[in-house]
């Protein structure tokens, strides 16, 4: 009988428990740039399939506004990460309880400042969707944030 291996199990924890942060994170950030500090444009994947009405706005404020949706939305989308991470993916108890989630939030805030920047400079730079800005930031944060927690936050 084959067991599938401990590492590889854990990170297919790792990456549902990060689907549904990330998903928490993409609804928020969308909803946010929809409705509350507009930052989609016409081509925006969201707008097309959803129909949304949008406000056209000048790429400055577009990249600021990109960059305020993804902080509110990383707050919310971190603390389910946390959650579920601590239930289902790692072993706490490396560190106080407070300590830890310090240090959850603290990795995730320089990941997401990174990935926050790096879609500030596609906007602004390149002119990219944010759509595909968003993704690009995303894709950093999940890359980071697993090294980090699986070897620095908790017990492996």
């Amino acid at each position: 009988m084959n067991v599938i291996n401990p590492a590889l199990l854990q990170f297919i924890k790792y990456a549902l428990a990060g689907g549904l942060a990330t998903s928490v994170h993409i609804v928020i950030f969308h909803f946010i740039a929809w409705k509350i500090f507009p930052s989609l444009q016409e081509k925006d994947h969201a707008v097309r399939f959803f129909k949304l009405t949008i406000r056209e706005i000048n790429v400055t404020t577009r990249a600021r506004n990109s960059m305020i949706g993804n902080l509110i939305a990383f707050l919310v989308a971190n603390m389910v990460a946390y959650i579920t991470n601590i239930l289902f993916v790692f072993q706490g108890g490396k560190y106080h309880f407070l300590i830890e989630i310090l240090l959850f939030y603290a990795v995730s805030g320089m990941s997401a400042f990174l990935g926050t920047m790096l879609m500030g400079i596609l906007i602004r730079r390149f002119g990219l969707l944010t759509t595909y800005a968003f993704v690009a930031n995303i894709f950093m944060a999940v890359m980071i944030n697993y090294a980090m927690r699986k070897f620095f936050i908790f017990n492996g």
